[in-house]
């Protein structure tokens, strides 16, 4: 009886003729010598030179991906894979696929995604060049791990190891760059369990430039967990402008401030005023992200996003909504004693401002809220069914 197979080693693929023997001698070498039953995939995402000749010839299994993108290259290999466990990696040479027992062991204890790290392990002399060593890579593994509180130094490390089950769970959908860090942070949204080994990186093989784009697959990386953190990107700043816009608003509705030589009235209330709707526009995106985010399946549902819903309905935004409407019609009125009494001619600005802008901030904040809730009402249609 044929063994089942524990491991698919898997390598993305674009033109790594210089590189992909070695990557695959060495790999075909670890699994013999550890006596583990596994696969080696190329998943080739359109190679024009001699890689899939290369990848036959040394018994690999060859997955052709159409669609371009590393990410997408993956998904199409690991997709084929037949193991338990599935190891990725880059076929530049950079990692060694002699050294993968850390990974499977891991994987065997229980874990469900198994992290290189090359800032443990070591990076030989020109193997990163200076801004992803010192700039990139730190900055977005410490974006990360605030973002989501993930306990990992290496965000981006291309070796890393995972179960079969847990990338289904994962349901990764980006194509690029990007998908090294949506595995990481679907992982931790998921609950599953992530651990991290030392990993040493060295430098890759190939004479030809990397595929990797400092700069642009950068900021996609930046990008894409900002876009998947929303309270970081709109809830957090919503609170900030919020609290700081009312509290400044109703403290210089009282009466002007006065800093040492420095007055703060009605100017300084119009601003802090539009701060607070400011602030108000970015609570409402952090609400439509996460409802789109989740209803699209980029984000997991939890169950206080559906107790959102029994607790923002049409009806309660409706009220409050013409509540704010009713008080900014009252005092606009008011306002317009006020200049009645002087029969419509020239108003002190310090004392009339102190009411008509209240009275504009509370018309627009209870239009916008009015218009949130019809909004809101019909996603969460999509949410009950």
């Amino acid at each position: 009886m044929e063994s089942k197979t524990e491991l698919s080693i898997v390598m993305p693929c674009l033109n790594e003729e210089e590189t992909l023997a070695i990557c695959i001698s060495k790999a075909q070498d670890f699994l013999n010598k550890n006596n583990v039953v596994g696969e080696i995939i190329i998943a080739d995402n359109g190679s024009t030179d001699d890689s899939i000749n290369i990848a036959t010839k040394l018994n690999a299994k060859v997955v052709h991906v159409k669609d371009k993108g590393y990410g997408n290259a993956l998904k199409g290999g690991i997709n084929t894979a037949q193991g338990d466990y599935i190891i990725m990696a880059d076929a530049d040479d950079s990692y060694d696929f002699e050294k993968l027992m850390p990974f499977l062991e891991k994987l065997r204890e229980g874990y469900d995604l198994v992290m290189g790290n090359r800032f443990k392990g070591g990076i030989k002399k020109g193997a990163m060049p200076f801004l992803h060593k010192y700039l990139g890579n730190p900055v977005l593994s410490f974006t990360g791990k605030l973002f989501f509180r993930i306990k990992i130094g290496d965000f981006h490390c291309g070796l890393r190891g995972f179960s079969k089950a847990a990338f289904s769970k994962m349901e990764l959908k980006t194509t690029g760059m990007e998908f090294a860090s949506e595995m990481i942070v679907k992982s931790k949204l998921n609950n599953l369990t992530i651990t991290e080994v030392p990993t040493i990186l060295h430098k890759d093989g190939r004479t030809r430039p990397p595929h990797l784009n400092t700069w642009s697959d950068g900021w996609r990386h930046l990008r894409f967990l900002l876009l998947y953190s929303p309270k970081w990107l709109f809830l957090y700043p919503s609170l900030f402008l919020l609290i700081f816009g009312l509290i400044s608003s109703i403290i210089l509705i009282i009466k002007p401030i006065a800093i040492d030589n420095i007055m703060f009235d009605i100017h300084t209330l119009l601003y802090t005023s539009s701060m607070s709707l400011i602030g108000f526009q970015f609570f409402i995106f952090y609400a439509l992200t996460k409802i789109f985010a989740v209803e699209n399946g980029l984000l997991p549902k939890s169950s206080r996003y559906t107790n959102l819903f029994k607790y923002l309905n049409l009806e309660k935004g409706l009220i409050a909504g013409v509540i704010l409407l009713l008080v900014g019609v009252i005092l606009s009125v008011k306002g317009l004693f006020f200049w009645e009494s002087v029969n419509y001619g020239n108003l002190n600005p310090s004392n009339t401002f102190r009411i008509i802008i209240p009275a504009v901030f509370t018309i627009l904040l209870g239009i916008q809220i009015i218009l949130f809730s019809l909004f809101f009402s019909i996603l969460s249609l999509k949410s009950k069914t």
